[in-house]
């Protein structure tokens, strides 16, 4: 129990942190190119990531591991980055960031299909009445869809919920911190090249809050976040600690709001109060 207890914690935490993920990449592509943005944030994580596995000594993952890490690598290191940052260009980031409510339900489906994980019948209806009421508030507060931006918002997140759920496994293994850590070195080669193949031809034309988004998502959405996520996840259970993104959406777009000045309506608080409920009905259900 200690320790499901500590993974919602952890779990948490992370939700937060990745909260502010799509507000920090509005900003971030107001002055960088998407795929350049991929990039830098993928190859500032992998140095980083790659110091710290150099100072922990680290030992090899085996033959198999590497393909599970190249899973985890396409989904969070790779995909989801660069098909949100794509979307950003023809959606607002409340209309995105409402998109993570689905995550959970894609979480806890590749929990099933990847890690074995058996969730009773009442924590599905928990769950799929959450992404509901989510959908709902999204059809309610924005009617103006695009098709290539919702598109790559859904393409988004169905990698997500892969990535989240083949790391969380690993997770029980080697560690949360190691997975992302690994993930990201394994891309390096790729992210770093291209990063410098792609560097922007006037640095001094990119405004201060573009480089703040920039430092934001390659510091703490593709690396300090993982960190609490993925334990999280491994500790309290994927499909479980998974439901907690039902909220991601709504501190997002508090984050939004304050960052962006994105307006915020009444109706936002009731709506979290209602997810908020499904999350705590998921916990009670999910084994």
């Amino acid at each position: 129990m200690a320790g499901k207890s500590s993974g919602w914690i952890y779990g948490a935490a992370g939700m937060l942190i990745f909260s502010a993920s799509l507000p920090a990449t509005k900003l971030a592509v107001t002055g960088f190119d998407p795929v350049f943005l991929t990039l830098a944030r993928a190859a500032i994580a992998g140095l980083i990531a790659g110091l710290l596995l150099l100072i922990d000594r680290a030992a090899l993952p085996q033959r198999g591991e590497w393909a599970r890490l190249g899973i985890v690598a396409l989904g969070v290191v790779a995909g989801f980055p660069l098909l949100t940052a794509l979307a950003l260009k023809s959606i607002s980031s409340i209309h995105a960031v409402l998109y993570t409510g689905l995550l959970p339900v894609a979480t806890a489906s590749f929990a099933v299909l990847r890690a074995g994980e058996k969730p009773r019948p009442v924590f599905w209806l928990c769950a799929l009445a959450g992404s509901l009421v989510v959908a709902v508030y999204v059809l309610r507060q924005e009617a103006l869809f695009s098709p290539v931006g919702d598109g790559l918002m859904v393409l988004a997140i169905l990698v997500c919920g892969l990535g989240y759920a083949e790391g969380a496994r690993l997770s029980r293994k080697f560690g949360g911190w190691r997975v992302i850590s690994w993930a990201l070195v394994l891309t390096l080669p790729v992210s770093l090249g291209g990063a410098l193949l792609r560097w922007p031809g006037d640095l001094a034309a990119v405004g201060s809050s573009a480089w703040l988004g920039l430092a934001y998502v390659s510091l703490f959405s593709m690396l300090i976040g993982f960190f609490f996520w993925y334990r999280g996840l491994a500790e309290g259970g994927i499909a479980a600690v998974g439901q907690l993104q039902l909220l991601q959406p709504f501190f997002g777009v508090l984050l939004a709001a304050a960052l962006l000045g994105e307006p915020v309506r009444l109706m936002l608080f009731v709506t979290m109060g209602i997810v908020a409920a499904c999350v705590a009905g998921a916990r009670r259900f999910a084994s």
